[in-house]
């Protein structure tokens, strides 16, 4: 796989990532536990900045403000 291929899947993944985790809202909504709602709505929200991290880097890395050392 060479560069160009691998930023594209990794945005491909981030974008599916992305898709799915909007649909973890409503389904914990529907627990009906307020102190199991709030954890999930927590890690959640946690993992959702790890995902844009990931997408934030990969663009400055395709865009070349970024290099694999930094």
């Amino acid at each position: 796989m060479d560069r160009a291929a691998a930023i594209e899947q990794i945005r491909s993944a981030c974008n599916n990532l992305s898709k799915e985790m909007m649909r973890l809202n409503p389904a914990v909504s529907a627990l009906g536990d307020k102190e199991v709602q709030d954890e999930l709505y927590k890690t959640i929200y946690e993992l959702t900045k790890q995902l844009e991290i990931v997408k934030k880097r990969i663009g400055k890395f395709s865009s070349g403000q970024d290099t694999p050392l930094t």
